[in-house]
C-alpha cells in the first residue's frame, strides 16, 4: 500500500479547507476531539454486569373475543 506523503497531506488539507471553510474548521476539530474523548472514556469503562442471553418469549394466546370484534 502506498504511503501518504507531505504533498498528499497538503492536498487533503486544502480540500477540507475548501469544503468546510476556515470558520467551521476549528469547530469541526473541537467536535471530533470531544467525540474521540467520549469514545475512549466509554471504551475504558468496564461494564456493570456481563451480558446475558435473553430467552425468547412467545406472545400470550389471545383470549376469545378480546380482539375487539362484537359477536351477537
Amino acid at each position: 500500500m502506498p504511503r501518504i506523503g507531505p504533498l498528499e497531506l497538503v492536498i487533503i488539507l486544502a480540500v477540507v479547507l475548501l469544503l468546510f471553510g476556515a470558520t467551521r474548521l476549528p469547530k469541526l476539530a473541537q467536535s471530533m476531539g470531544q467525540a474521540i474523548r467520549e469514545f475512549r472514556k466509554s471504551a475504558s469503562e468496564t461494564p456493570a454486569a456481563p451480558a446475558t442471553k435473553r430467552r425468547h418469549r412467545t406472545p400470550a394466546k389471545e383470549k376469545a373475543g378480546s380482539n375487539g370484534s362484537k359477536t351477537a
